[in-house]
């Protein structure tokens, strides 16, 4: 039987997905029954008002924190299953994270930054420093890899984050924030970039906003309101 029009497996699929969180002594509902399913090759906006559960959604998609209820599946993988090794090898080498601070080390160059990754990963030297320049290049630094954090505009330190996040050739993009300390210029040169990287890598971005003059070039938004998924998402029709 031919598969060609069979839909793929999604990358990530949650059901159910509640987060808690103690405030004092009242506990805080940031998560309220999330049901989302995200292909692989997808470029998706979070957004909503501050206190949406924008970040904590972002957090469990990337796999640094865990959902108190529901399951959440990467690869058809139920993570709650994974030991914390099991873990930190799926971030290591499927993750890439773009922070809206940069988190770029201020005394390591472009080119340094870029390699962490690959270096955890025990990656040959020779190939690191290939791999780490090849990355600057694709986001417009090739003239910059010996450059330091601190001659570099913010517009600059978030590409060297974002070729940081995706040497190591990850499944998902997850970026929080990614334009938050930018001007409107800048921000959309940087959305610019990742959408453009998403279609030459295939990799799934995900990233959240305040930000909604940067919604109208995303094909599938989600937005969140009391750690719900509004009625008014928006997904592009295929």
């Amino acid at each position: 039987m031919s598969t060609a029009n069979q839909t793929p497996a999604p990358l990530l699929s949650l059901r159910g997905i509640e987060r808690e969180f103690a405030l004092g002594e009242t506990r805080i509902r940031a998560l309220r029954g999330i049901d989302l399913d995200v292909a692989p090759g997808e470029f998706m906006a979070i957004w909503g008002p501050s206190g949406s559960g924008k970040s904590t959604l972002l957090n469990l998609l990337g796999l640094i924190d865990a959902a108190d209820k529901g399951v959440l599946r990467f690869e058809g993988q139920d993570v709650s299953q994974l030991s914390d090794d099991a873990l930190s090898d799926c971030r290591n080498h499927k993750i890439g994270f773009v922070f809206q601070s940069f988190n770029l080390v201020p005394v390591l160059t472009a080119l340094e930054n870029v390699a962490l990754p690959l270096q955890v990963q025990g990656v040959k030297a020779a190939e690191v420093r290939r791999r780490a320049a090849e990355w600057l290049g694709h986001v417009g630094l090739g003239e910059f890899l010996d450059f330091r954090p601190d001659r570099l505009s913010g517009g600059q330190r978030q590409r060297v984050a974002i070729a940081r996040a995706l040497v190591g050739a990850p499944r998902l993009l997850i970026a929080d924030e990614p334009t938050a300390n930018l001007d409107s210029q800048t921000s959309r040169e940087v959305i610019d970039l990742i959408e453009r990287l998403n279609r030459e890598t295939g990799v799934t971005c995900i990233f959240t906003t305040h930000d909604p003059r940067l919604l109208a070039r995303v094909p599938r938004q989600l937005r969140l309101q009391d750690g719900l998924i509004s009625q008014d998402s928006y997904q592009e029709a295929a």
